[in-house]
């Protein structure tokens, strides 16, 4: 019986850990870090075995960096996530965790994640704090329950990722990594807006001014296809990585256009924000997955 306790405590701290960083978020922006990183490698003709340990501290800071934001945004929005089903398990809610241990985990997170990232580069270090500093202040604490343009707003934090993983190799400045800022920042606006079409209801109890909670679904849709048709020149852009990648990418924007003008026609709003929101995470993982297939041979 002692053990199965133990079991079931363990676990179900393992579960609120995993609620408070939300693992999601973290996998997703990892991903596209990696793939910062691996073009940095790439444009500056380096070998990814010769730069294994500045990946390691730059995957590491990231990945703490992004927990310490999350974990801060749920300490703060815990007066509006009980309203929310998809939010009203968090340890910030249930009283799992004291508030005072996750407060100070998410600093001690964020603290660390930024000393990991100065390992590898000062100008990593401060993307990744300004990345921090979007979410949290910028997005939490400023515009998420005052503006509908929070979503583009805390875009700016999600697209800071690809940024800190090239800066770790390469601390200057390179076209190809301000567009892969410039994919990340257009990609999360229609990736969360589709969220926010899906989670409409629970937005407006909690009192979250989103864009379909205020001005309705067919203006959010509008602004999603607007979003979906400003990615499609910026594959031409990376041309330097070949036809292969430019095919499958010009390929996957007009998928998600096309898809995203359906949307004018479909009966069902919600049915078609759930294609929307699966495709978004496709695009994205398809995406990453070209960029590292066509270069790998250089790179290793």
């Amino acid at each position: 019986m002692g053990n199965t306790g133990n079991k079931e405590k363990v676990t179900t701290l393992w579960s609120d850990l995993k609620a408070l960083i939300k693992v999601g978020i973290i996998n997703s922006n990892l991903m596209t870090a990696f793939v910062g990183f691996w073009l940095a490698l790439y444009y500056t003709g380096s070998s990814f075995l010769e730069n294994w340990q500045t990946f390691l501290f730059a995957m590491a800071g990231t990945a703490l960096i992004i927990a310490g934001g999350c974990i801060i945004n749920n300490y703060y929005d815990r007066d509006i996530d009980p309203v929310m089903d998809r939010t009203k398990k968090r340890p910030t809610v249930t009283g799992s965790i004291p508030l005072q241990t996750i407060l100070i985990l998410g600093i001690a997170t964020s603290v660390t994640g930024v000393t990991l990232l100065l390992m590898t580069t000062v100008q990593a270090a401060i993307i990744g704090a300004f990345g921090w500093f979007a979410y949290v202040v910028l997005y939490t604490m400023w515009s998420k329950r005052r503006y509908t343009i929070n979503t583009a707003i805390g875009s700016l934090s999600g697209a800071v990722p690809p940024l800190i993983g090239w800066a770790a190799v390469e601390p200057k400045f390179h076209m190809v990594a301000f567009i892969l800022f410039l994919i990340m920042f257009i990609w999360q606006t229609p990736h969360f807006l589709a969220l926010a079409m899906k989670k409409c209801k629970e937005y407006k109890r909690a009192g979250i001014p989103m864009l379909p909670v205020i001005h309705g679904f067919s203006i959010t849709k509008r602004q999603m296809v607007v979003y979906v048709a400003c990615l499609l020149p910026l594959p031409f852009y990376l041309y330097s990585l070949g036809l292969t990648f430019l095919i499958i990418a010009t390929l996957l924007n007009i998928g998600w256009l096309i898809l995203g003008m359906t949307g004018f026609y479909v009966k069902s709003d919600k049915k078609w924000a759930t294609w929307m929101f699966v495709y978004s995470l496709n695009y994205l993982t398809i995406l990453c997955v070209t960029v590292v297939v066509v270069t790998f041979p250089t790179i290793f």
